[in-house]
């Protein structure tokens, strides 16, 4: 029997995406890599516990769901996030970002400073530009005053993000016009706290990083993994925590890699997709099911 892997998920280097498996191993991931596993048969997806410490209960949780933990555990997981607001008490320096996914989709965020643009990178941002640097707290009231001031999330759904990363504008200057415009103003507001220091306007484009370059458009994403299922295409672009796999015969589907945790996984060399995926609007010869 082919030994199984437990997925940590997908990490941003800075040589590119790499897929971290429990027990340290790294799987780095590049353009046109063939990537394939099945579930093991009669395997159950597990809670991935907590904040480093196991789920007590190993409880079993939905194969839908992207943070593969129980109630318990992401309660406690929660208690511990800087994004939902729970610490304010973090020393470090914070940068606060404006982040472009799309034509019309722009959201405002903070970022530990020593994390560089990681934050960015695990989201999927297009291209971004920093606003300014301080303490928590004054890294967040300036997040708040912008949301209201700039009319711009804090949070934009994956799904929007995926629909329109084959359609991007060719030229880093058009992908950066919304944000070069949003931090002229942002700049112009004159009410951030002192204690935060403005950045210069400066922004980083992700399109060859990801390889959104002439990516085709994708015809859906997996919507779970099952048990005795698979997975299995070309890699053609990553973004976030998104795989873009050409398959053969069905076009490129989008694998959310948050969906590995939990499960028990083993190779798959010739694998081609037979978990269920969600059709993306207008594509065509896609069910929601098993292929």
């Amino acid at each position: 029997m082919a030994q199984a892997w437990k997925c940590s998920g997908l990490r941003w280097s800075a040589d590119g995406p790499v897929l971290v498996w429990d027990g340290g191993r790294r799987s780095a991931l590049t353009w046109g890599k063939r990537v394939a596993f099945g579930v093991a048969e009669g395997g159950v997806r597990t809670c991935v516990g907590a904040r480093g410490h196991a789920c007590p209960v190993r409880a079993a949780v939905s194969g839908r769901s992207t943070g593969a933990r129980c109630e318990e555990c992401g309660r406690l997981d929660r208690a511990h996030s800087v994004a939902a607001d729970t610490i304010a008490d973090d020393p470090r320096p914070y940068r606060v970002y404006l982040a472009w996914f799309g034509p019309g989709m722009v959201k405002v965020g903070i970022t530990a400073e020593e994390r560089g643009s990681a934050r960015l990178l695990e989201q999927g941002a297009v291209c971004f530009t920093w606003l300014g640097t301080g303490p928590l707290m004054a890294a967040r009231r300036t997040e708040e005053l912008l949301r209201a001031a700039l009319g711009v999330p804090d949070r934009i759904p994956y799904g929007d993000k995926r629909a329109v990363r084959s359609a991007l504008p060719a030229s880093a200057a058009e992908r950066a016009a919304e944000i070069a415009e949003l931090h002229e103003r942002a700049v112009a507001l004159g009410r951030w706290p002192e204690s935060l220091e403005q950045a210069p306007y400066g922004p980083v484009d992700h399109v060859e990083v990801f390889g959104l370059a002439g990516l085709p458009t994708a015809v859906g994403a997996v919507s779970e993994l099952v048990a005795g299922g698979a997975v299995g295409g070309r890699l053609v672009a990553a973004a976030g925590p998104d795989l873009h796999l050409e398959t053969d015969g069905k076009g490129v589907v989008v694998l959310d890699t948050r969906l590995l945790t939990g499960w028990e996984l083993v190779p798959a060399g010739n694998a081609e997709i037979s978990v269920p995926i969600r059709e993306f609007k207008g594509a065509t010869g896609v069910q929601d099911g098993l292929f």
